[in-house]
């Protein structure tokens, strides 16, 4: 008796004759060469046959095609931006400390410009023309579109590179070859390098976003740019610009997001290798910057000292201790009357304190401050990370500079001969500081802000 066979199992994939003739319907068909029951059967190339390489071909070329016309459709970036309404706080600031800064230059200035000038319009009237110079500049700045300067990063670099090595030919001024001359006109090239450093940084920490924790990408190579600008700017010797490039490559870098200890593994190193340089080269840096060796002796103690470096110094605080709680008045400052150099510039801020007293010296510093503080609400609320840092930078920078001023005049820091933002004299210093604020206010026309 014959035994029943089972049906083959289906447990391991097999199919009935049934399934397997409606399953061999549904198979997705290929071009090829084998035939079932005498009809031409269709199945997949291999991966090395010609029919396989050319069909990847094919699609590879249609898929860039595509992208190409998708990235075509995609608008251009125009060098206007009209639209948005800018930040009227931060504006009218600025124009504020503009306005208060012109009655103080000429309040400090016209006993010094008619003695040597024989004008005593001479400071104010030039002050005043690049007041208008820069203010017309401040309304177009902003309305130029910020993403379209990235463009300019790398060149602006370079061109302020040569421009800072420019003065190295000219004359020197006080020891010191910081300004180029052309004519009747004259600047000093650090400024430009301040926003071009500013400017570039911003453009690289944008389109490298992903690699700012890497040692080389997010800290070393921003250090190597900034160094070789610092090394030709503290060559002049400009020691209160280096500062400022450092303070803003240090804030730029942090907010950037770079590595908080390679900062401080490359920043440790750095000033170990400086102090050894200086200590092996001594002879070398004790005569280039004799100067600085000097005036850290007359901050410890300017009153012990009767030379002429220490005689700014002591004018300086002599007129603020004058000032009082409300000050002698505006106009009846004394040291002004020749006694503190440099009053139209590095100390009007003491001129302030003895004109006007405390009280006029905390408006100053409160308005610095509330402008300050526009300019990082301006970069929190930029629409894109280029937006924000190129606000960081230029924020950082008139805020370090309007502090280390101060702390100046205060002797709180050693005398580095740097001015106060908007009202010390000083056309170049004037004009980029207004054409920067105008981008900010160019970065607050584009920023994203909740609906109130």
């Amino acid at each position: 008796m014959k035994k029943r066979q089972d049906p083959p199992a289906l447990s391991k994939g097999r199919t009935t004759s049934g399934n397997t003739r409606r399953n061999q319907q549904n198979v997705i068909s290929y071009p090829g060469k084998s035939t079932v029951r005498g009809q031409k059967r269709y199945t997949r190339p291999k991966v090395d046959s010609g029919a396989r390489r050319m069909t990847v071909k094919k699609r590879v070329s249609r898929s860039k095609a595509y992208a190409d016309s998708r990235g075509s459709l995609q608008p251009k970036v125009t060098p206007l931006y009209v639209w948005g309404d800018f930040d009227v706080p931060f504006l009218l600031l600025a124009l504020a400390l503009l306005g208060f800064g012109l009655v103080m230059l000429f309040s400090a200035s016209y006993a010094r410009a008619y003695y040597y000038q024989d004008n005593s319009f001479y400071y104010i009237g030039r002050q005043m023309l690049w007041s208008v110079i820069g203010v017309v500049g401040m309304v177009a700045a902003s309305f130029v579109n910020y993403q379209w300067l990235r463009r300019f990063a790398w060149p602006l670099y370079f061109a302020s590179l040569a421009l800072c090595i420019l003065p190295y030919a000219f004359d020197a001024y006080n020891g010191a070859r910081r300004t180029v001359y052309i004519g009747p006109l004259n600047f000093q090239p650090s400024e430009i390098g301040k926003f071009a450093l500013i400017l570039l940084f911003a453009h690289l920490m944008s389109k490298d976003q992903k690699k700012m924790k890497h040692l080389w990408d997010g800290t070393l190579r921003y250090l190597v740019l900034f160094g070789i600008m610092a090394v030709i700017v503290v060559l002049q010797p400009h020691l209160s610009a280096t500062v400022l490039m450092v303070g803003i490559t240090v804030v730029m870098l942090f907010v950037g997001g770079a590595n908080i200890m390679h900062l401080l593994g490359v920043g440790t190193v750095g000033v170990a290798g400086i102090a050894a340089m200086v200590f092996t080269m001594w002879g070398f840096f004790s005569d280039r910057f004799a100067h600085v060796l000097v005036r850290l002796t007359y901050w410890l103690d300017p009153f012990s000292s009767n030379d002429a470096g220490a005689y700014q110094t002591k004018q300086s605080l002599m007129a603020i201790g004058s000032g009082g709680l409300l000050g002698v008045g505006l106009g009846e400052s004394r040291q002004k009357q020749l006694y503190l150099p440099e009053v139209q510039n590095d100390f009007i801020f003491a001129i302030i304190c003895e004109e006007l007293g405390f009280v006029g010296a905390c408006i100053i510093i409160i308005l610095f401050a509330l402008l300050i503080w526009r300019g990082y609400t301006i970069a929190l609320h930029a629409k894109d990370r280029f937006g924000a840092l190129f606000a960081v930078g230029i924020i950082t920078q008139i805020g370090m500079q309007a502090m280390l001023n101060i702390m100046v005049v205060t002797n709180t820091i050693p005398n580095t001969g740097i001015s106060l933002p908007l009202f010390s004299y000083g056309g170049t210093s004037l004009c980029m500081i207004m054409g920067e604020m105008g981008l900010l206010l160019s970065v607050s026309r584009q920023g994203i802000y909740e609906k109130e």
